[in-house]
């Protein structure tokens, strides 16, 4: 291809452009365009190290922790709370024994019994599948939120009086999410190995985790792909009482 140009002096004439030419060209451009961009993104600033480009993962983990040290600072401020309402405010025994039961129902309280704890893991490194199995996809060989909540569920079914996953109590208002790899659970964050402890009887909680059809698929990868199940049993045990805020958050309409 050709393209005819004046030069700044002398007669016009006809210049071939070299397709070298014409790439060199382009990438000085593309150059000049990264180069922009990237002034105006940072803004003075080293897009590098800035904070707002810090991976998600980084970002969690440091909420985790933040989170983690507010719900020590509200267990002690309600533990503070508890210790006054129970002195000597004129309230009558039924009027007790009706707000205990209440905390106990909200999961505010600690709760004693008997029950049973299910881990749940991650398959091997390296696994293989099994014979007769076809060969895993990496989703095959990861605990999922499915699962969790599988599991949660099942056990509530069953009777159980009260559940805690990994270090915490659940109430009516808690989510069992995951992103990724990972389990976010009001507001930490969790890693593989899973435990979800409940106490109720053992007898009715292992019978509604054997009912449970999505527990029963869990099974099949388990067998196939070595993905963990284990459930062990206590005879007596003493469950947290959830330590976080319950106040309800909520979307508000804006204006």
């Amino acid at each position: 291809m050709s393209n005819s140009a004046d030069s700044p002096s002398g007669p016009a004439r006809t210049t071939r452009w070299r397709p070298v030419r014409v790439l060199t060209a382009a990438v000085f451009a593309l150059a000049g365009l990264i180069f922009v961009t990237s002034f105006n993104t940072a803004k003075g600033t080293n897009i590098r190290t800035d904070a707002s480009l810090l991976k998600l993962s980084d970002l969690i983990q440091e909420r985790s922790g933040k989170n983690a040290g507010l719900e020590e600072s509200t267990a002690a401020v309600r533990g503070d709370v508890d210790a006054l309402a129970r002195r000597d405010d004129g309230s009558t025994k039924a009027e007790d024994e009706k707000l205990g039961a209440l905390e106990r129902t909200a999961g505010t309280t600690p709760l004693k019994g008997e029950g049973l704890t299910v881990t749940l893991n991650d398959a091997p490194p390296g696994a293989q599948a099994a014979p007769g199995y076809p060969e895993p996809q990496a989703n095959d060989l990861v605990i999922h939120q499915q699962d969790l909540q599988a599991v949660v569920n099942a056990l509530w079914k069953g009777g159980a009086q009260g559940i805690q996953v990994m270090d915490q109590r659940l109430i009516s208002t808690s989510a069992v999410r995951c992103v990724g790899n990972t389990l976010i659970l009001q507001g930490r964050v969790y890693s593989p190995p899973y435990k979800i402890t409940a106490v109720g009887g053992t007898g009715a909680l292992q019978k509604a985790l054997g009912a449970s059809p999505a527990l029963q698929n869990y099974q099949l990868y388990v067998k196939a792909y070595g993905l963990g199940w284990k459930v062990d049993e206590h005879r007596a045990m003493t469950l947290p009482g959830y330590s976080g805020t319950v106040d309800l958050h909520y979307a508000k309409p804006v204006g």
